[in-house]
């Protein structure tokens, strides 16, 4: 009986906290450019895996938010990630999508995805703030690769259910906060998309104006998926805006 009494507190103290996170209905939207490195391999399912020279390159994400007073109800977060770089290997020796790829080849690295996430709002106050949900990434791009007479390519489609935490730590009269994201793959544990940074915001009548500047990672390890495997990564800092209102 005891164990009840307290589980039931414990779940009244969360909707609480959850109901009050927000009064009215909210809407964030926003954009981050990011200089990201690339680096990683890819092959067809059970073959080798072959590593190629990338170099840096813009790779931008925008979202749309909305957040809501609803007790039990999540708060919805859609985001849209560009990533695609392109690759080359001299000396080439392998097979991928059926053909053999001798010599000099060019690869095109595109891991374009989609997070559709669904959270919590368990603490909104002036200092601090934490959300908690899941994720579904919803992959986008192709792999390819090409020598000087033939261009082989393969989708990159399937989806990644993934956890989600946010959190953000606020200096009053300052503006200044701190926050940091991540998602990590549940059905792909290899697979994990992370953000921390520094930001200020500006209050404003109508909305509020929050500049960021940080580190993100996406590291896509996987096995088979969509018929290939991979082990590709894209780093590095990012600068953006969210507007809340």
């Amino acid at each position: 009986m005891k164990k009840t009494l307290l589980a039931s507190a414990v779940l009244g103290c969360l909707m609480v906290t959850s109901a009050h996170a927000a009064t009215v209905v909210g809407f964030k939207i926003g954009g981050d450019y990011w200089r990201a490195d690339t680096s990683g391999t890819f092959s067809d399912k059970g073959q080798p895996q072959q590593g190629f020279d990338y170099s840096s390159s813009a790779q931008g994400s925008y979202w749309f938010a909305v957040e809501h007073p609803l007790p039990f109800v999540p708060n919805l977060k859609i985001r849209e990630n560009s990533l695609d770089q392109k690759g080359s290997l001299a000396n080439a020796d392998f097979s991928f999508n059926g053909h053999d790829f001798k010599g000099n080849v060019t690869s095109y690295t595109d891991l374009s995805n989609t997070d559709f996430v669904l959270y919590y709002e368990l603490l909104d106050n002036d200092i601090l703030s934490f959300d908690l949900g899941a994720a579904y990434k919803l992959m986008n791009g192709s792999l390819r690769v090409q020598d000087p007479g033939h261009p082989e390519e393969k989708d990159v489609d399937g989806g990644i259910v993934m956890g989600y935490a946010s959190t953000h730590v606020s200096m009053p009269g300052l503006g200044l906060f701190g926050f940091a994201d991540l998602m990590l793959g549940v059905n792909e544990s290899n697979v994990h998309d992370y953000a921390i940074g520094l930001g200020w915001q500006f209050d404003g009548a109508a909305v509020d104006t929050r500049v960021r500047v940080g580190y993100r990672e996406f590291a896509f390890d996987v096995n088979n998926f969509s018929g290939i495997s991979a082990d590709t990564k894209f780093d590095g800092y990012f600068a953006g805006v969210e507007i809340d209102f």
